[in-house]
């Protein structure tokens, strides 16, 4: 019984500490004579970069760290793949109109087009099949 108080009487001044040095931390810093802070907007400019570089993936955490699936280097896609991913774009935004067609290998990599029901071009783009990165042609 004496152990289980001591261990919580541990717990409580080192918890009650740390409290008092968080809330010493959290007052506000006295104000200058213009009555501003003296961090000032310079603070917020530093949180907003921070939160800036976080959003673009320069953050605490490296982008794809909780990715369902691991990315390769090398994507080694054919072209039957690129129509698979073009495909399943247009069923992600919700078209089930417009179709994925003439897809072939190319100079710059694997083209295909986006057309219509009844064949129009509606645009063209490229695939990398190393990268994935893709390019609109026309």
């Amino acid at each position: 019984m004496r152990k289980v108080i001591l261990a919580a009487v541990a717990v409580l001044a080192i918890g009650s500490a740390t409290a008092g040095m968080l809330i010493a931390e959290a007052q506000p810093a006295p104000p200058s004579a213009s009555g501003a802070s003296p961090d000032g907007p310079r603070r917020m400019e530093g949180w907003m970069h921070r939160m800036r570089d976080w959003r673009e993936g320069r953050g605490p955490i490296a982008p794809g760290t909780f990715a369902l699936v691991y990315g390769h280097e090398d994507r080694q896609l054919t072209p039957q793949d690129v129509q698979k991913i073009a495909e399943a774009f247009l069923l992600w935004r919700g078209n089930h109109t417009w179709k994925v067609a003439n897809v072939k290998p190319s100079d710059s990599g694997i083209s295909f087009d986006i057309t219509t029901g009844t064949g129009e071009v509606i645009a063209s783009f490229t695939m990398d099949p190393h990268s994935g990165r893709v390019t609109r042609t026309g």
